[in-house]
């Protein structure tokens, strides 16, 4: 998690010294929290991570003399001077916990440079062998042009002039996704029936079409994607919702997990109820700061019902563990929730799991919640299947 995955062109290496011993949750922390407000709301960390400018942040210590040193590595896809101007705000953190800190920034690396070798030897192997292919019919090129231009045509529809596919008018069943990019991205792969929200208010236009057509709301699968669906849920007639894979955004998706979405979607009814069962859930902001606590130690939580800790274990025991224990609580884990995990826990009566990432999972018991957290902490229930 910690927003859309990242496509780096730089990354950001810096070395810290703490006077004292603290862990990777410390430093992440320290860096969000005293870096925050100093650039404005455009070159915020959390944002940026948010929408995907910048990566997960990863930091490798070791504890030297009663300090902690160590390398922090921060991904992004943003401009030069944005990204100096990151690695000048890391560097003026002075305190990680309450021990005093010192950060100096090593090298910025391009990460596009070993891409450019790699396509510049793929593009000589291409070269030569179309040298030696027989040449392409001029007819054949234009052909392939035509049906190019054909499929990537975007319309301006509405008076909002929202980003659209061509068949929006004739098709009775519309996608409705949130960003022009999402609509090239179906359009590239063959979806025509495409309308695009441009903004986080639900515009008229879509209002109006919901109307008089069966809707299909396919949204990133990440919180803002969570906030524009509560939103079209209020005031569109919304048939059915398909999301892209947690984390994800459309516009990133390939043809086989835009289709595997769009087959999935659900009855949007399963949604309102979902959304509900999660203003229901009265623990989320207590385990909030135990999520916190476990973030890059590789450990694990056991918790009674009212959310106390029974045992901090090692990742690598957590089955074990499990099996030993006759019920209890909640889990928590800075690791992949498992189907076995999942088993396992129904047969002990657990209520919730929460996990740093999902594994390949076939089902979820009812009684179960199941929860994912990023870097941050931040907590998202994960889609509820019935068993």
């Amino acid at each position: 998690m910690g927003g859309p995955p990242v496509n780096a062109k730089y990354i950001l290496v810096a070395r810290f010294e703490v006077d004292g011993v603290v862990e990777k949750s410390d430093v992440i922390g320290a860096l969000f929290g005293q870096t925050e407000g100093l650039l404005g709301d455009e070159l915020e960390l959390r944002e940026l991570q948010k929408i995907g400018k910048v990566g997960r942040i990863d930091v490798e210590y070791e504890i030297k003399g009663g300090r902690t040193v160590g390398i922090i590595t921060v991904p992004t896809n943003l401009d030069k001077p944005e990204v100096a101007l990151i690695a000048a705000a890391i560097e003026t953190v002075d305190k990680v916990g309450p021990n005093s800190a010192r950060i100096e920034l090593k090298e910025i690396k391009d990460a596009r440079e070993e891409k450019r070798n790699k396509i510049l030897e793929r593009a000589k192997e291409i070269l030569l062998k179309w040298r030696e292919s027989k040449s392409v019919e001029s007819s054949d090129l234009i052909k392939a042009l035509t049906e190019a231009i054909k499929v990537s045509q975007i319309i301006s529809y509405g008076p909002e002039k929202l980003p659209a596919g061509p068949d929006i008018d004739n098709s009775q069943e519309i996608i409705i996704v949130e960003g022009r990019a999402d609509v090239v991205n179906l359009l590239k792969h063959g979806y025509r029936n495409v309308i695009a929200l441009d903004g986080s208010k639900v515009p008229q236009t879509i209002i109006n079409l919901s109307k008089n057509k069966r809707t299909i709301a396919f949204l990133d699968g990440d919180r803002a994607g969570d906030l524009i669906l509560k939103e079209l849920l209020s005031v569109a007639k919304i048939d059915y919702v398909a999301r892209a894979p947690f984390g994800k955004e459309v516009e990133e998706l390939s043809g086989k997990e835009i289709a595997a979405a769009l087959n999935d979607k659900r009855p949007a009814s399963d949604y309102i109820n979902i959304l509900k069962q999660e203003q229901k859930i009265p623990k989320l902001q207590q385990v909030s700061e135990l999520v916190k606590s476990i973030i890059g130690t590789m450990e694990a939580l056991i918790l009674d019902n009212d959310y106390k800790i029974i045992e901090r274990i090692p990742l690598k025991d957590v089955i074990d563990k499990v099996s030993q224990m006759e019920s209890f609580g909640a889990l928590i884990l800075d690791g992949i929730i498992t189907q076995r995990l999942i088993d396992l826990c129904k047969e002990k009566k657990v209520s919730a799991i929460y996990g740093y990432k999902i594994g390949n999972i076939t089902n979820i018991p009812q009684d179960l919640s199941i929860f994912l957290f990023d870097d941050q902490g931040n907590i998202k229930k994960y889609e509820i299947r019935t068993q």
